[in-house]
């Protein structure tokens, strides 16, 4: 081959130039020999002493379906200004790398459609350290080239992370549909810490964060970013008032199964799903059973007329609809149902921040399941920086590839 056209090939460039090639026919693999024509080194200031050379190897683009590897003698030069050697740039391949950058371009890319790590190394023919180091250095390098000027709008969530009680917090840019950051912990300092990832401008830049009522994420965010209105989720109240009707339902139906009545057998999906989601079969017999004078039926009423909240034209009328729905709550006769209504009264504020930026954190649900795909295609992850640089690989919308 044309030494010329394989440079271009393997992106060398003077003062480097294949010296030549040795092919190993037995064991599929390609070695091309660099040399470098340079005898002086210079940065800005001055000139920089040849130090030693020394002989380094990079995992190249398959040539021929062989394994392709760039060799050469690399100056490792001495710095007067700081007294100490460090490696001369090649232009094929980024800092402290072992691969050339468009193979660890291709590896970001095969990495990026594959179900794990380990798939992804069977493809690239790397072992799995390899790849999880190639995926490390995508994130960082990502990190470091994406701006943060646009984030006005984030959302903050907790996912789990081991089996028991290990969660991570996490915080989505809510306009530019991205994971921004996640910390272990989600306790109030693992959530001031999450906002300290952001820079001081840009977080002093920050709108509004949607978030549930957990009081970590509410004394992290007014501890850190005291200016940003804090959002309840929808989603999250949603999901409490899901779980009050349960906790009445599952009361009701065991003192009517004491009676022998078992009216309320295998209707808890019915109860907590959306009627959309029902069977036209299912539909005609939940209408029979919200006829009937049900503690179930009165709970379920009350979630259900709540959605109007998030309806309303303005936060002077989500006042009003709050004030008619908790008055109704409280005369239900239904304790969990009175707890929940004062329980959201202390919230009030929150919940009417909702109609100046009607933001939510549906986003961070969706990120969820990308979330739950990941643990469950590794199986899950014994480490949290291995969670974290998944997460932001995949979530983080990054400029993960290096530049050619």
């Amino acid at each position: 081959m044309d030494t010329k056209a394989l440079e271009e090939l393997l992106g060398i460039r003077a003062p480097w130039r294949v010296a030549g090639i040795d092919v190993d026919v037995a064991r599929q693999e390609v070695v091309v020999r660099v040399a470098c024509e340079r005898t002086e080194w210079c940065n800005t200031q001055r000139r920089l002493h040849v130090h030693g050379w020394e002989k380094r190897r990079w995992r190249h683009l398959d040539l021929w379906q062989c394994r392709t590897i760039i060799e050469a003698e690399v100056p490792r030069l001495l710095n007067p200004a700081t007294g100490r050697t460090e490696m001369a740039a090649v232009p094929w391949a980024e800092s402290l790398s072992r691969w050339s950058k468009r193979f660890e371009s291709w590896a970001v890319e095969v990495l990026l459609h594959t179900r794990s790590l380990s798939d992804g190394s069977r493809l690239l023919r790397l072992g799995w350290d390899a790849c999880d180091r190639i995926m490390r250095r995508a994130v960082e390098r990502g990190l470091q080239r994406r701006t943060l000027e646009d984030v006005k709008l984030v959302g903050l969530d907790e996912k789990s992370f081991r089996q028991g009680q290990d969660y991570i917090a996490l915080m989505t840019d809510l306009v530019g549909a991205r994971v921004l950051e996640v910390v272990e912990g989600a306790g109030q300092k693992e959530v001031e810490a999450l906002w300290q990832t952001l820079p001081q401008a840009q977080r002093q830049a920050v709108e509004a964060a949607a978030m549930d009522r957990g009081q970590s994420m509410i004394a992290g965010t007014r501890a850190a970013a005291p200016q940003a209105a804090i959002v309840h989720d929808r989603y999250h109240i949603s999901a409490e008032q899901n779980q009050a009707v349960d906790r009445v339902r599952r009361a009701e139906h065991k003192q009517l199964m004491a009676q022998g009545d078992e009216t309320l057998k295998g209707t808890r999906y019915h109860w907590l799903s959306g009627l959309e989601k029902l069977s036209d079969a299912a539909f005609a017999s939940f209408e029979n059973l919200v006829r009937i004078n049900l503690k179930t039926s009165r709970a379920w009423e009350l979630k259900t007329t709540f959605e109007s909240f998030w309806v309303q034209a303005d936060a002077p009328r989500g006042l009003a609809f709050f004030k008619k729905w908790k008055n109704r709550a409280l005369r239900s006769r239904l304790p969990v149902f009175v707890k929940l209504a004062q329980s959201l009264a202390t919230s009030l504020p929150e919940l009417l921040n909702y109609f100046a930026y009607r933001i939510t954190n549906a986003m961070s649900e969706g990120f969820n399941s990308v979330i739950q795909q990941l643990k469950a295609a590794a199986r899950g992850f014994r480490s949290f920086a291995n969670y974290r640089s998944r997460i932001l690989f995949f979530c983080a919308k990054l400029d993960l590839k290096p530049s050619l």
